[in-house]
């Protein structure tokens, strides 16, 4: 049986990119394609990725340039065992209706920052991923 997680924000552009982007490498890492599916998507997503969150993941060599953000609904959401949340949360803006488990991370929002203060929420995010895939196939 598989596990599958949501990593959402509001315009999914940043933040919730960044993650999954870090969650599909630590998937592939730990060679769990087959028990762990992952989702992104925002509640009002944006036309595309942040230029500043494609610049600072370039830096690690994973290309957002290509990716699109795309719409999460409560639906989706519902048939989701994890769902986490970016701050989005504390908005107010991110449908809180789903069955599984829900955590959010309470991060800034990248959008329009400067570099260096998007590598900060890059790094948090890189280790809130492997923290959670740790814990994840541990369980497994």
């Amino acid at each position: 049986m598989s596990t599958t997680i949501a990593f959402v924000c509001v315009q999914n552009a940043g933040r919730s990119q960044m993650a999954t982007a870090f969650a599909e490498q630590a998937r592939t890492e730990l060679d769990a394609e087959d028990e762990i599916e992952i989702e992104t998507g925002g509640t009002q997503p944006a036309d595309h990725v942040h230029p500043e969150v494609v610049d600072v993941m370039q830096e690690m060599g994973i290309d957002l340039s290509e990716r699109t953000p795309k719409e999460v609904t409560p639906d989706d959401l519902r048939a989701m065992d994890l769902v986490v949340t970016m701050g989005c949360s504390a908005e107010g803006v991110c449908p809180a209706a789903w069955n599984g488990e829900n955590r959010d991370w309470d991060l800034d929002d990248p959008d329009g920052q400067d570099l260096d203060s998007v590598r900060a929420i890059r790094d948090d995010i890189e280790r809130r991923v492997e923290a959670l895939f740790e814990e994840l196939v541990a369980t497994q």
